[in-house]
Formats: C-alpha cells, structure tokens, sequence
C-alpha cells in the first residue's frame, strides 16, 4: 500500500474521463486519516468497464478520485466524480482484450485524497468472433445469393457486407443487413461470368466490428449441365466399368467421379479424368457400388450431381454345384453333380479323411473337367467328407457344394 501511495504521489494528473472536471492539482497531496473506498467491483465488456463501489458518507468526503493504468504504465487519474453519494462509474473508449488496473481513492474540499482502494485488475472482452459460416450460391443468373449463419453475440444487430473482384483488390461495402437472426442477402445487377469475392462482419449495437468472415468466391456463369448417360457395369469380374455420354459445353476440362458403398451416400470423389469412362478396380466379387459424376469448366465451375445413382456390381460368385448322384460299394465312391447357373468351366474337390481322434488330413483335386468324381481304396475304420466347388472362366471359385460324408465300416 505504501508503494502504491508513493506512486499516486509521483503521478502527474491527466484528466480522459469522467463526470467531473480535470484536477488542478499536479501532485496528490494525501492524507491518512481519510476515510478510503475499500472495495471497486468491476464488469467488463469489449470497449467499456463499470466500476461499482461502497460510497463513503462520511462528511469530510466531497468525491472520489479514479485512478488507471493498462501495460505496465503508471496510473493516471481519468475521472472526478464530485458527488460522495455516487458508487459507479463507466470508463469508456477502451481497447478490446486489454488488461486494466484501477483504484479509487476519496478526497476532501482542499483536494486532499485518502489512500487508494485496493488495486483491481479487469480485462475486456475481444472483440466478436468472425460470422461463423458463410457460403455463396453462385449458379444464379447476373445474382449471386449470400447465406449465413446468424452470429451467437446477442449484442450484434446487424452485419456489414463487402465485395471485391480479381480485377479490383479493394475491398467495397455494398450493403449492411440489420437484425442478428437475418441470414441471407441477394446481390443483384452483376455481370455474366464474372468471379466475386464477398466477406461478412458482424457490428454490435455500440457499432464495435466482428473479425471479418471467411471470403467466398462466386461466380455468375451458370455451372455445367449435369452429366447424362450415366451407366455402371454389373457382369464383370473384379471390376465395375462407370461410362457417360460427353458434356455439350465446350469449356469442360474434365469429370469427377463420386463412388459411395451406400446409395443414399456420402459420395467421395475417387477420379478426375477427360474421359467418358472410369474403371473401378475391386478386389471382392459380387458387391455393389454407386456412382455419381459431375462436370468440371476452365472456371472451376462443377455440374450439380445426379439425383439418382448409377449402382455397379462386380460379377458375383458361381453357384455351388449340386451332388445329383453319389454311389459306394465298399471301396469305391463315385459322385455326380450339375452346375445350376452353367458357368463352371472346371472344379474342384476338397477330401478330409479322419481316422481317429484329432487325426485328419486334407487332399485337394483340382482342375476337374468334368461334373464327376471317383475315389478308389476308401479304407475301413475311417470318415470321408467331400465338399466341391465350382470355378467360372474369370477363375471366381463358388462357395463349398453340400457336404457329402462316407462313413466306412470296420472290417469284420
């Protein structure tokens, strides 16, 4: 306290606010036996901070003197209030985000000042964040329509709109909407194909400007027809073969292909090409896929998507075959089956022998030509188990046919 008094003595008195006139005093002259403001209450906004505090009645006080001081500086005096009855006070013009320090000391009719208060430290709000969305509708003819999403700070009231192009760097208003919740705004009477720039600020009602929004581009040439003749293939093996018809527009530079494993999507994009063709390269048989593919212009300009996908399949699996006939005299077994789609072009044949507890081996048949199969020297005591599989012209292998199990008795 006692540095804090020396301070106030070693100030000079400079006069920036307040209900009061400027002191004539250039050195406070103190005295202890004052009565002093013990506590300063404090509410802080983005330009403004309001000090609340105890008023002191005691009849040798004729006002209070405020002191403040902000990085590092000394505290200056910046308000008179001559009035021993008031208790508040709103210091005004400040920096957002700064750091400020104030104490209050009293003082009599020959000017003498008690001991400061206790020094209190508030910081401003910043300012206002940016708009936190913004985007421009740019397909709309010689208009471009601005939306936004409504600024959270219930103290905005309206918002400042700016326009630039490539041409022209500087920056122009061109419209200011007012109320917080109105979220859109139609500029009109530009000219065709031209590119704009447009970026939003946010103003309180104390007209103090938000950070200013993200800048969106638009432009007033209209997008790219969207693509027709969409068609993706369904009988080829491990692949889907996506082709459309050409776009009429002669600035098309090239087409992005979306695929999605979902029909109602998300869609990402998996292409850029010049082409009227895509090929999608899948590892797995018979699955779906969806397509959608847009339009890209010199200008950057995309096509709207396809409302309705076009779905591809990879070529499925061959059926199983199907045992139609099985035969075993004791030693010989002989098995006949048909394919039911008639793709199968070669087959083969799984065989586990058990003949005992956890005593099993496997054999494998393979390029089987012909729909029958025949083991000789089947062995008394043990268990066979045969499972075919059917393989396509592409080398798609089926799932396993029904399980055929011969059990082969014990001799005796």
């Amino acid at each position: 306290m006692k540095r804090l008094a020396q301070i106030l003595l070693s100030l000079s008195l400079i006069f920036l606010a307040g209900c009061g006139i400027q002191p004539t005093p250039s050195k406070p002259k103190i005295d202890m036996s004052m009565p002093s403001v013990q506590q300063v209450r404090t509410l802080a906004d983005i330009t403004n901070v309001a000090l609340e505090w105890t008023p002191v009645y005691n009849e040798r006080v004729q006002g209070y003197y405020i002191y403040r001081g902000s990085n590092g500086k000394k505290l200056e005096r910046i308000a008179t209030i001559k009035d021993r009855y008031s208790s508040h006070y709103l210091d005004t013009k400040l920096k957002p985000s700064t750091i400020y320090t104030y104490v209050i000391s009293t003082f009599d009719k020959q000017g003498r000042e008690s001991r400061p208060s206790p020094a209190v430290q508030v910081q401003t709000l910043p300012i206002p964040e940016a708009v936190p969305f913004v985007d421009a509708i740019d397909h709309l003819p010689r208009e471009v329509k601005l939306i936004w999403r409504p600024h959270p700070y219930a103290k905005i009231d309206r918002y400042i709109i700016e326009r630039s192009t490539p041409e022209e760097k500087e920056w122009k208003k061109i419209a200011t909407v007012h109320g917080r919740l109105r979220a859109e705004y139609v500029d009109k009477g530009l000219k065709d194909k031209q590119i704009y720039y447009y970026r939003i600020f946010a103003q309180t009602c104390d007209g103090i400007l938000s950070k200013p929004s993200k800048i969106v581009k638009a432009s007033t040439k209209p997008r790219p027809s969207i693509v027709k003749g969409l068609h993706a293939t369904t009988d080829l093996p491990k692949k889907i073969i996506v082709t459309w018809q050409p776009n009429p527009e002669p600035d098309v530079v090239e087409y992005k292909v979306y695929k999605s494993l979902f029909e109602i999507g998300p869609y990402m994009v998996v292409a850029k090409t010049r082409d009227t063709k895509y090929i999608d390269l899948i590892d797995e048989d018979g699955v779906k896929r969806y397509y959608k593919v847009t339009a890209v212009d010199k200008d950057g300009l995309e096509s709207f998507k396809q409302d309705v996908p076009a779905e591809g399949r990879t070529l499925g699996k061959p059926l199983p075959p199907v045992v139609i006939d099985q035969s075993f005299d004791g030693k010989t077994l002989i098995l006949r089956w048909e394919s039911p789609d008639r793709r199968a072009v070669r087959y083969e044949v799984l065989k586990v022998v058990s003949s005992g507890f956890l005593n099993t081996k496997k054999y494998k048949f393979t390029n089987i030509t012909t729909p029958m199969f025949t083991d000789s020297g089947l062995v008394p005591g043990n268990t066979y188990e045969y499972t075919i599989y059917a393989i396509d012209a592409n080398g798609i292998k089926s799932e396993a046919s029904k399980k055929i199990v011969i059990k082969v008795p014990k001799a005796g």
